[in-house]
């Protein structure tokens, strides 16, 4: 089954967040995230969809969310674009 791992963004008055996850199905995920039922750290907040890449495994999918939880290179660049 294919899953996705996403990077959402938020814009808070002091600084911009970045959150990183992996799910099969990346509109219902941000759905969750937006209305309060997803992860406890991105509750009450708005959340835009930054960046998502499409695999073909949950393994693989895991492997990458580990590898992007620690690019923060990566995640300041694509938080810039909020």
């Amino acid at each position: 089954m294919p899953s996705f791992v996403y990077v959402l963004g938020c814009r808070t008055p002091d600084r911009t967040l970045t959150y990183v996850g992996w799910t099969t199905d990346v509109e219902r995920r941000l759905l969750q995230h937006n209305s309060g039922t997803g992860a406890r750290t991105t509750r009450g907040r708005a959340w835009v969809l930054l960046h998502f890449e499409r695999l073909r495994t949950r393994r693989q999918a895991m492997s990458r969310e580990w590898y992007l939880k620690r690019d923060r290179k990566f995640r300041k660049q694509l938080a810039q674009k909020l």
